[in-house]
Protein backbone atom coordinates (compact mmCIF):
# COMPACT_ATOMS: atom_id res chain seq x y z
CA UNK A 1 0.00 0.00 0.00
CA UNK A 2 1.24 3.83 -0.51
CA UNK A 3 0.17 6.19 2.29
CA UNK A 4 1.70 9.87 2.97
CA UNK A 5 3.88 9.66 0.02
CA UNK A 6 5.14 6.32 2.11
CA UNK A 7 5.51 2.86 0.43
CA UNK A 8 4.42 -0.02 2.81
CA UNK A 9 5.63 -3.71 1.90
CA UNK A 10 3.68 -6.50 4.04
CA UNK A 11 5.16 -9.89 4.38
CA UNK A 12 3.10 -12.85 5.91
CA UNK A 13 5.55 -15.35 7.73
CA UNK A 14 5.41 -18.68 7.92
CA UNK A 15 1.94 -20.50 7.38
CA UNK A 16 -0.59 -17.90 7.13
CA UNK A 17 -3.50 -20.13 7.45
CA UNK A 18 -6.24 -19.18 10.06
CA UNK A 19 -4.24 -15.74 10.54
CA UNK A 20 -6.85 -12.65 10.26
CA UNK A 21 -4.90 -10.76 7.57
CA UNK A 22 -7.72 -8.27 6.39
CA UNK A 23 -8.24 -7.32 10.20
CA UNK A 24 -4.77 -6.95 9.96
CA UNK A 25 -4.16 -5.07 7.05
CA UNK A 26 -7.16 -2.69 8.49
CA UNK A 27 -4.95 -1.98 11.60
CA UNK A 28 -1.85 -1.35 9.70
CA UNK A 29 -3.40 0.87 7.33
CA UNK A 30 -4.64 2.99 10.38
CA UNK A 31 -1.74 2.96 11.96
CA UNK A 32 0.15 4.72 8.77
CA UNK A 33 -2.50 6.82 8.75
CA UNK A 34 -2.21 8.08 12.09
CA UNK A 35 1.42 8.69 11.97
CA UNK A 36 1.14 10.59 8.69
CA UNK A 37 -1.63 13.07 10.35
CA UNK A 38 1.14 13.68 13.00
CA UNK A 39 3.97 14.46 10.58
CA UNK A 40 2.28 15.50 7.64
CA UNK A 41 3.63 12.70 5.41
CA UNK A 42 4.72 9.27 5.91
CA UNK A 43 8.10 8.90 7.91
CA UNK A 44 9.81 6.91 5.33
CA UNK A 45 9.96 6.18 1.42
CA UNK A 46 9.99 2.47 2.04
CA UNK A 47 9.07 0.23 4.94
CA UNK A 48 8.61 -3.52 5.09
CA UNK A 49 6.22 -5.17 7.81
CA UNK A 50 6.93 -8.51 8.81
CA UNK A 51 3.77 -10.25 10.80
CA UNK A 52 4.40 -13.27 12.41
CA UNK A 53 1.40 -15.57 13.50
CA UNK A 54 1.89 -16.95 16.93
CA UNK A 55 -0.61 -18.70 18.69
CA UNK A 56 -3.29 -16.87 20.75
CA UNK A 57 -4.77 -13.20 20.72
CA UNK A 58 -1.96 -10.89 21.45
CA UNK A 59 0.06 -8.67 19.54
CA UNK A 60 3.64 -8.34 20.96
CA UNK A 61 7.20 -8.19 20.32
CA UNK A 62 7.21 -5.27 18.22
CA UNK A 63 10.93 -3.89 16.89
CA UNK A 64 11.59 -1.48 14.03
CA UNK A 65 15.28 -0.91 12.38
CA UNK A 66 16.39 1.37 9.97
CA UNK A 67 17.64 0.25 6.35
CA UNK A 68 18.87 2.02 3.48
CA UNK A 69 16.02 2.78 1.94
CA UNK A 70 13.96 3.47 5.19
CA UNK A 71 13.03 1.05 7.78
CA UNK A 72 11.77 -3.02 8.69
CA UNK A 73 9.15 -3.70 11.57
CA UNK A 74 8.74 -7.08 12.89
CA UNK A 75 5.28 -8.06 15.01
CA UNK A 76 3.95 -11.30 16.60
CA UNK A 77 0.29 -11.44 15.86
CA UNK A 78 -2.11 -14.08 17.80
CA UNK A 79 -4.37 -16.12 14.60
CA UNK A 80 -7.42 -15.29 17.27
CA UNK A 81 -6.58 -11.51 17.25
CA UNK A 82 -10.16 -9.91 17.01
CA UNK A 83 -11.35 -6.64 15.15
CA UNK A 84 -11.79 -5.50 19.19
CA UNK A 85 -8.18 -6.07 19.90
CA UNK A 86 -6.73 -4.26 16.42
CA UNK A 87 -9.10 -1.57 16.99
CA UNK A 88 -7.71 -0.79 20.30
CA UNK A 89 -4.06 -1.69 19.85
CA UNK A 90 -1.25 0.69 20.05
CA UNK A 91 1.80 -1.45 19.27
CA UNK A 92 1.62 -0.77 15.35
CA UNK A 93 1.19 3.09 15.73
CA UNK A 94 4.00 3.24 18.18
CA UNK A 95 6.83 0.99 16.21
CA UNK A 96 5.58 3.39 13.21
CA UNK A 97 6.33 6.76 14.86
CA UNK A 98 10.09 4.93 15.72
CA UNK A 99 10.38 5.25 11.64
CA UNK A 100 10.38 9.42 11.87
CA UNK A 101 13.45 9.78 14.47
CA UNK A 102 17.15 9.18 13.44
CA UNK A 103 19.27 6.73 15.51
CA UNK A 104 20.75 8.42 18.50
CA UNK A 105 23.86 6.77 20.96
CA UNK A 106 22.93 4.23 23.58
CA UNK A 107 22.87 6.88 26.92
CA UNK A 108 19.96 8.88 24.74
CA UNK A 109 17.93 6.01 23.86
CA UNK A 110 14.92 7.00 25.92
CA UNK A 111 14.30 9.81 23.33
CA UNK A 112 13.26 7.61 21.18
CA UNK A 113 11.03 5.29 23.26
CA UNK A 114 10.36 8.60 24.70
CA UNK A 115 8.65 9.99 21.15
CA UNK A 116 7.09 6.83 20.53
CA UNK A 117 5.07 6.31 23.63
CA UNK A 118 4.29 10.17 23.87
CA UNK A 119 3.37 10.47 20.46
CA UNK A 120 1.11 7.44 19.56
CA UNK A 121 -2.00 8.13 21.32
CA UNK A 122 -1.99 11.92 20.20
CA UNK A 123 -1.60 10.89 16.19
CA UNK A 124 -4.28 8.17 16.96
CA UNK A 125 -6.35 10.81 18.34
CA UNK A 126 -6.18 13.31 15.57
CA UNK A 127 -7.86 10.51 13.10
CA UNK A 128 -10.50 9.77 15.58
CA UNK A 129 -8.98 6.70 16.88
CA UNK A 130 -9.06 7.78 20.35
CA UNK A 131 -10.67 10.20 22.16
CA UNK A 132 -9.23 13.07 23.86
CA UNK A 133 -10.65 11.54 27.38
CA UNK A 134 -8.86 8.25 27.05
CA UNK A 135 -5.95 10.12 25.99
CA UNK A 136 -5.68 12.40 28.64
CA UNK A 137 -7.01 9.80 31.07
CA UNK A 138 -3.86 7.38 29.92
CA UNK A 139 -1.57 10.06 30.56
CA UNK A 140 -2.18 11.29 33.45
CA UNK A 141 -2.69 7.39 34.89
CA UNK A 142 0.61 6.04 33.24
CA UNK A 143 2.80 9.38 33.17
CA UNK A 144 4.27 9.04 37.10
CA UNK A 145 6.28 5.96 35.55
CA UNK A 146 8.09 8.35 34.54
CA UNK A 147 9.10 10.00 37.74
CA UNK A 148 12.64 9.58 38.93
CA UNK A 149 13.33 6.67 41.54
CA UNK A 150 15.34 6.78 44.79
CA UNK A 151 19.16 6.37 43.62
CA UNK A 152 18.24 7.21 39.95
CA UNK A 153 20.15 9.88 37.32
CA UNK A 154 19.33 11.84 35.03
CA UNK A 155 17.93 10.00 31.86
CA UNK A 156 20.99 10.16 29.94
CA UNK A 157 22.41 7.87 33.38
CA UNK A 158 19.08 6.10 34.14
CA UNK A 159 18.12 3.20 31.75
CA UNK A 160 15.44 1.43 33.73
CA UNK A 161 12.01 0.72 31.84
CA UNK A 162 10.23 3.75 33.82
CA UNK A 163 12.93 6.16 32.82
CA UNK A 164 13.06 5.12 29.31
CA UNK A 165 10.22 4.90 28.23
CA UNK A 166 7.83 7.13 30.48
CA UNK A 167 10.94 9.25 31.50
CA UNK A 168 11.21 10.15 27.75
CA UNK A 169 7.33 10.62 27.21
CA UNK A 170 7.67 12.98 30.01
CA UNK A 171 10.28 15.05 28.33
CA UNK A 172 8.06 14.96 25.68
CA UNK A 173 5.10 16.36 27.11
CA UNK A 174 7.05 19.01 29.75
CA UNK A 175 8.58 20.06 26.10
CA UNK A 176 5.23 20.59 24.33
CA UNK A 177 3.93 22.50 27.11
CA UNK A 178 6.70 25.13 27.39
CA UNK A 179 7.09 25.52 24.08
CA UNK A 180 3.21 26.27 23.65
CA UNK A 181 3.67 29.20 26.66
CA UNK A 182 6.40 30.54 24.97
CA UNK A 183 4.90 30.68 21.67
CA UNK A 184 1.70 32.16 22.62
CA UNK A 185 0.37 28.29 21.44
CA UNK A 186 1.01 28.63 17.72
CA UNK A 187 4.16 25.53 18.00
CA UNK A 188 4.48 22.76 20.12
CA UNK A 189 6.71 19.59 20.20
CA UNK A 190 4.69 18.28 16.97
CA UNK A 191 6.25 21.86 14.55
CA UNK A 192 9.81 20.34 16.33
CA UNK A 193 9.52 16.62 15.22
CA UNK A 194 8.28 17.45 11.80
CA UNK A 195 11.24 19.55 11.61
CA UNK A 196 13.41 17.56 12.09
CA UNK A 197 11.74 15.17 10.01
CA UNK A 198 11.95 17.22 7.41
CA UNK A 199 15.25 18.06 7.36
CA UNK A 200 16.26 14.24 7.26
CA UNK A 201 16.17 13.14 10.69
CA UNK A 202 14.29 9.73 10.01
CA UNK A 203 14.73 5.47 11.23
CA UNK A 204 17.66 5.15 8.39
CA UNK A 205 20.12 7.81 9.37
CA UNK A 206 22.29 8.53 12.47
CA UNK A 207 22.74 11.87 14.52
CA UNK A 208 24.63 13.16 16.93
CA UNK A 209 22.17 14.06 19.70
CA UNK A 210 23.00 17.47 19.84
CA UNK A 211 21.72 18.07 16.13
CA UNK A 212 18.23 16.26 16.97
CA UNK A 213 18.10 19.09 19.86
CA UNK A 214 19.11 21.98 17.60
CA UNK A 215 17.12 20.87 14.52
CA UNK A 216 13.99 20.79 16.91
CA UNK A 217 14.61 24.30 18.44
CA UNK A 218 15.35 25.96 15.10
CA UNK A 219 11.44 24.14 14.12
CA UNK A 220 9.95 26.20 17.07
CA UNK A 221 12.42 29.18 17.09
CA UNK A 222 12.48 28.69 21.24
CA UNK A 223 15.31 26.48 22.59
CA UNK A 224 13.01 24.67 24.85
CA UNK A 225 14.19 20.74 24.06
CA UNK A 226 17.97 22.01 24.73
CA UNK A 227 17.20 24.01 27.88
CA UNK A 228 15.04 20.85 29.20
CA UNK A 229 17.66 18.79 28.02
CA UNK A 230 20.51 20.47 30.33
CA UNK A 231 18.09 20.04 33.29
CA UNK A 232 17.04 16.33 32.91
CA UNK A 233 20.40 14.56 31.52
CA UNK A 234 22.50 13.92 34.48
CA UNK A 235 20.07 15.76 37.39
CA UNK A 236 16.68 13.71 38.37
CA UNK A 237 14.53 16.32 38.20
CA UNK A 238 11.32 15.71 39.59
CA UNK A 239 7.91 16.93 38.37
CA UNK A 240 4.90 18.29 40.45
CA UNK A 241 2.55 16.62 38.57
CA UNK A 242 -0.43 16.78 40.42
CA UNK A 243 0.20 20.38 39.42
CA UNK A 244 0.40 20.04 36.05
CA UNK A 245 -2.97 17.98 35.67
CA UNK A 246 -4.47 20.66 37.57
CA UNK A 247 -2.99 23.58 35.25
CA UNK A 248 -4.12 21.77 32.26
CA UNK A 249 -7.51 20.91 33.93
CA UNK A 250 -7.19 17.06 34.16
CA UNK A 251 -9.21 15.90 37.10
CA UNK A 252 -8.84 12.06 38.07
CA UNK A 253 -12.15 10.53 38.77
CA UNK A 254 -11.89 7.03 39.59
CA UNK A 255 -11.13 4.82 36.32
CA UNK A 256 -11.44 7.98 33.75
CA UNK A 257 -11.12 11.58 33.66
CA UNK A 258 -12.84 14.96 33.90
CA UNK A 259 -11.69 17.85 31.60
CA UNK A 260 -12.24 21.21 33.05
CA UNK A 261 -11.72 24.04 30.42
CA UNK A 262 -11.61 26.99 32.91
CA UNK A 263 -8.21 25.95 33.72
CA UNK A 264 -5.35 27.91 32.94
CA UNK A 265 -3.39 25.57 30.43
CA UNK A 266 -6.71 23.91 29.12
CA UNK A 267 -6.52 26.04 25.67
CA UNK A 268 -2.85 23.89 25.32
CA UNK A 269 -4.75 20.75 26.27
CA UNK A 270 -7.19 20.88 23.49
CA UNK A 271 -4.23 21.35 20.94
CA UNK A 272 -1.96 19.09 21.96
CA UNK A 273 -5.04 16.26 21.88
CA UNK A 274 -7.39 17.32 19.22
CA UNK A 275 -10.89 16.49 19.10
CA UNK A 276 -12.45 17.96 22.42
Amino acid sequence: MEIGGGKIDVVIEGDNADFPEALAMNWITTAARAVTSYYGTFPVSHVVIHLHPVAGDEIEGGRTFGTNDGGRISVEVGRATTAAHFQRDWLMTHEMVHLSIPGVADEHHWIEEGIATYVEPIARAEIGNLRPEQVWNDVARDMPQGLPQAGDRGLDFTATWGRTYWGGALFCLLADVEIRQRTGNRKGLQDALRGILAAGGNISEDWDFERVIRTGDRATGVPVLHELYEKMRAAPSPVALDDLWKRLGLERSGRSVVLHDDAPLAAIRRVIVPGE
